[in-house]
């Protein structure tokens, strides 16, 4: 799968069905690996830190999660790209396990999060082995606990990590852990509470207007504002700076 730079990262392009795929594989031949799922948040982060976007950079695949991500394919690049979302890929995943026989192991979120996707898991997936969740505390790991984690993953047997701790956190987290665990690993970012029920999504026309960050922060105004109105705007900048310079 090639990749295309936006901005300040490397974003894989195809068909979604072959994200999918692509991921199911890594899980299947049990390589340490690690999928970043980009959005606008994360294009902006990488800007702003060359050592985050190596990392985004350096994972084996970057799906062009937001809206605005695969419609600048097609500004910067002239590709027509279908959107890779993390609130897509997990239900998709999941039943794409449960169809090969592959485990998959939660880590991040909170308790109740995890109990409430754990629940729809077992209604939906019954044939899925979970091989393990965890919710991590809000505070940084000592190197025991940050060992006891790697080994409890890899002794659960999983194929496939859904990681939950929220960008840039959890893109850092993957990245140390390559070669450590042996699993792939996939960056879900806040897709856990809509997928357990927690929260709604945006509707579809939204979604399709790139309007999907407007729904979120109409939920967690407090929360978002401010990231949202400054992440936002550096981002529309950067984009029309990297169309004029490709304009050129």
């Amino acid at each position: 799968m090639s990749k295309k730079r936006v901005v300040s990262i490397d974003v894989n392009t195809g068909r979604y069905s072959s994200f999918v795929e692509r991921i199911v594989a890594l899980a299947r031949m049990g390589i340490s690996s690690y999928v970043c799922v980009a959005n606008v948040h994360m294009v902006v982060e990488a800007h702003n830190d060359c050592e985050f976007a190596a990392i985004v950079n350096g994972a084996d695949l970057v799906t062009p999660d937001g809206m605005p991500l695969a419609k600048s394919m097609w500004l910067l690049h002239g590709i027509t790209q279908e959107r890779v979302a993390g609130m897509d890929l997990v239900p998709d995943l999941i039943a794409a396990a449960e169809r090969d026989g592959l485990s998959v192991f939660i880590y991040g979120s909170t308790e109740i999060v995890l109990d409430a996707v754990l629940k729809r898991i077992e209604r939906d997936y019954p044939g899925l082995r979970v091989s393990g969740a965890y919710s991590p505390p809000f505070r940084q790991l000592s190197h025991d606990e940050d060992n006891s984690v790697v080994t409890r993953i890899n002794n659960s047997g999983s194929n496939i990590v859904l990681v939950a701790l929220g960008c840039p956190k959890q893109e850092m987290w993957m990245a140390a852990k390559r070669g450590q665990i042996n699993a792939v690993m996939v960056g879900i970012g806040g897709a856990l509470p809509v997928y357990a029920g927690l929260q709604r999504r945006a509707p579809q026309f939204m979604q399709r207007l790139s309007l999907e960050w407007f729904y979120r922060l109409l939920q967690e105004p407090r929360r978002l504002f401010k990231r949202y109105l400054i992440t936002n705007s550096t981002f529309l900048y950067l984009l029309a700076r990297s169309y004029l310079l490709v304009k050129k």
